[in-house]
């Protein structure tokens, strides 16, 4: 039986992990209400919140042979789903676009009235961080995408591949004074777009950058039962911080041996 049970400091669970108290297992509507952003995304000052899901194995990789789908599962998939449903926007770096072969983004079925209520669109807009614009803009992702696909790069990327992305349709964010992309800036341009919900799939380096930066204000990590060895790459990568980044675990799901935790800068 397959069920997500939620184990919080409220949660006693037996010897077996099985919960006392008679958690019921989480369908759609449970997971959207335990992952819904704060109420500070909306109102007449919205603040913009930057989440951040991402998979590990247990010994630390999050990708076996370049890519993080042989970490997940049917309970990470829901979860994934969930989290792109309640997003205004999801931002992610040109190389996990090319090595997970990004498409547009879907909304869940029955997740569609949730944010027609909460004034968003059909579905999350795809921001992809790319310094030098080396996109195949004929794919899906930037040919037909539910909703106009978002380029974040520097003031110094190459004009001509600008000017190429925008006769494709794609929106062309500037976001740093370089060719690279500040996170701070990034997203300060997302929130004046409108998008307060922010949700970010790495890759690594990318997550790594956002966390040197300061910015990300909640990671979603679902920790994989698989051992992979051999040298791939953590969920972050970048810069080292001086200080590590205090977070508070706010809550954890299991299913199958999958733990889901929920960590919030405090």
């Amino acid at each position: 039986m397959r069920r997500l049970v939620p184990v919080t400091n409220e949660t006693v669970v037996d010897a077996r992990g099985e919960p006392t108290g008679g958690a019921a297992g989480w369908g759609p509507d449970e997971l959207a209400a335990a992952y819904a952003y704060p109420d500070s995304v909306t109102g007449a000052r919205p603040a913009p919140w930057l989440r951040a899901n991402m998979v590990s194995s247990v010994d630390g990789a999050a990708q076996h042979d370049g890519r993080s789908e042989a970490l997940s599962s049917p309970a990470d998939l829901r979860v994934f789903g969930v989290l792109r449903a309640l997003a205004d926007v999801v931002v992610v770096g040109a190389e996990t676009v090319r090595q997970e072969g990004y498409r547009p983004a879907r909304v869940p079925s029955g997740h569609e009235t949730a944010r027609q209520a909460a004034g968003q669109g059909p579905a999350a807009a795809i921001a992809v961080v790319s310094a030098g614009l080396d996109l195949d803009l004929t794919l899906p992702l930037f040919a037909a995408p539910l909703v106009p696909t978002l380029v974040l790069t520097g003031a110094a990327a190459p004009a001509d591949r600008v000017a190429a992305a925008e006769r494709a349709g794609v929106r062309v964010v500037v976001a740093g004074d370089g060719t690279g992309v500040d996170p701070a800036r990034a997203v300060a341009a997302l929130a004046a777009l409108g998008h307060t919900r922010l949700l970010t799939e790495g890759g690594p380096r990318l997550l790594g950058q956002m966390v040197a930066a300061d910015v990300l204000d909640e990671l979603c990590v679902t920790l994989a039962p698989v051992l992979t060895a051999g040298s791939a790459r953590r969920i972050t990568g970048g810069p080292e911080v001086a200080d590590p980044r205090r977070f508070a675990l706010v809550s954890l799901l299991e299913e199958d041996g999958f733990l889901f935790g929920r960590y919030r800068r405090s």
